[in-house]
């Protein structure tokens, strides 16, 4: 509980998970720190939580607390002072010819079909290619936070969504998934981008990328979005 903001202590209960295989790390065990799921957490709330290394899927707010490895470190983007590289430059040149459409936190059918052609390219076996509505809307989507739908369309056809969290001081990635044919376009990429720019444009000074592990190949990508800052040892540094 100590990992926790301390003014909200008197409103939440925080929870320790039994130690579990960990998701990121082959061969590693972790255990969660995780807010209490029949609170009602505010947008506001989260804003704070996040500011302390916590994430959400779905409803379930949750943080890394593993007591014999830190190697999770939830990253954030200085909106005002980021410059992007020349490979990001690049990216955004090559999708400038997209629209993009800003949508609630609801159900789609299109977007789920989308969702689905992803899933079966990109993780399947993995748990997550499960053809449940349900499922996929309670694992985007969290009760009570603002959260929206972001389109990115050429003429008609829809190519990504990325899924932000609107904060009081921040836009927050949640995920993004895209047309497996339109790989060429690092949508991935370009969708980070994309939201920098509009946290930058709303005046926010944060855009949150998740957790960043050192060793996990997939993470790498995030550090080339500087200026970038990790959070070790509950403070945030540059990295």
């Amino acid at each position: 509980m100590n990992d926790a903001p301390r003014h909200l202590l008197n409103d939440l209960k925080f929870y320790l998970s039994r130690p579990h295989e960990c998701s990121y790390l082959p061969d590693h065990q972790a255990t969660t720190l995780f807010a209490d799921p029949d609170s009602s957490i505010t947008t506001e709330q989260y804003d704070d939580l996040i500011q302390f290394g916590f994430r959400r899927s779905g409803s379930m707010i949750y943080r890394p607390r593993c007591a014999s490895c830190q190697a999770c470190v939830p990253v954030r983007v200085a909106c005002s002072s980021f410059q992007a590289n020349r490979t990001q430059r690049r990216i955004w040149k090559k999708n400038d010819d997209l629209t993009v459409v800003l949508k609630p936190g609801e159900y789609n059918d299109e977007h789920f079909a989308l969702y689905q052609r992803y899933i079966s390219t990109r993780h399947t076996g993995g748990g997550m290619d499960d053809p449940d509505p349900g499922k996929y809307i309670d694992f985007l989507v969290g009760k009570h936070i603002d959260t929206l739908f972001v389109e990115f369309r050429h003429g008609n056809k829809l190519l990504a969504v990325a899924v932000t969290d609107v904060l009081p001081g921040a836009l927050s990635c949640v995920y993004t998934f895209f047309d497996p044919d339109e790989s060429s376009r690092s949508p991935g990429v370009y969708s980070v981008l994309w939201q920098i720019q509009q946290a930058h444009q709303r005046q926010l000074e944060w855009c949150y990328l998740g957790y960043w592990i050192e060793n996990c190949r997939k993470m790498a990508y995030k550090t080339q979005f500087r200026p970038i800052q990790g959070q070790i040892n509950a403070h945030w540094r540059n990295l």
